[in-house]
């Protein structure tokens, strides 16, 4: 028996036109917690069905980022930051285009977990991951599974959903003061009509994603 860490994680701002991929990972510490097996390969993850529930109330309530409005993301957010540890990181437009946005999402994943066990110096062998969509944590984390719709199923998923829009919603509000004919604080980047015609009118800036936009060249 031994004391964990399992760390949800989810991204936003994969399909925009414009601004980062961004990816937030929050940890929760569980007590009297025996991992069996574990690996993404392996049989079925046991923390998955083994999260104690009863030691985090607040997961009770929580919900995927899309089905709450702005304002509860942020009061959602300032609840999450405040009781449990998270990182965040981002990737830029210049390497999704250099690099393709599946590069992009992993390289982001493997920083969020580096900087999670850095910022708290933790050890990433007492680490069980449990990842939203078609998301992976590099092959040196030995316990983590991907889950389908894990930001629906699972509570600390839903949780880095959470943390992860934020963040990027207000760097994309941030970006918007620069660059305000295109209306990032409303779309955040994805394309919309609004951000075609924008597009179209103004050119590219160089917070947009080139290879996402040639069809509008």
């Amino acid at each position: 028996m031994k004391k964990r860490w399992v760390i949800g994680i989810d991204e936003v701002g994969r399909g925009p036109l414009a601004g980062p991929v961004t990816v937030a990972a929050v940890a929760a510490q569980i007590f009297n917690f025996s991992a069996q097996g574990g690996s993404a390969s392996g049989g079925q993850f046991s923390i998955f069905n083994k999260f104690p529930m009863n030691q985090f109330p607040i997961f009770k309530t929580i919900k995927d980022s899309k089905k709450l409005s702005a304002l509860q993301r942020r009061k959602w957010n300032k609840i999450i930051r405040h009781n449990f540890l998270s990182s965040i990181q981002s990737v830029s437009p210049s390497i999704i285009d250099r690099k393709g946005i599946s590069h992009a999402t992993r390289l982001a994943v493997s920083r969020c977990l580096q900087k999670l066990a850095t910022n708290y110096k933790l050890q990433t062998t007492n680490f069980e991951i449990l990842l939203d969509g078609g998301l992976h944590a590099p092959p040196e984390y030995m316990h983590q599974q991907t889950i389908i719709k894990g930001d629906e199923r699972v509570p600390i998923i839903a949780a880095a959903s959470i943390v992860a829009k934020v963040h990027r919603d207000r760097y994309m509000v941030r970006l918007h003061k620069k660059y305000p004919m295109y209306g990032f604080d409303r779309h955040k980047g994805y394309g919309t009509v609004m951000h075609r015609e924008a597009i179209q009118k103004h050119g590219l800036s160089e917070y947009h994603r080139q290879s996402f936009c040639q069809f509008l060249a």
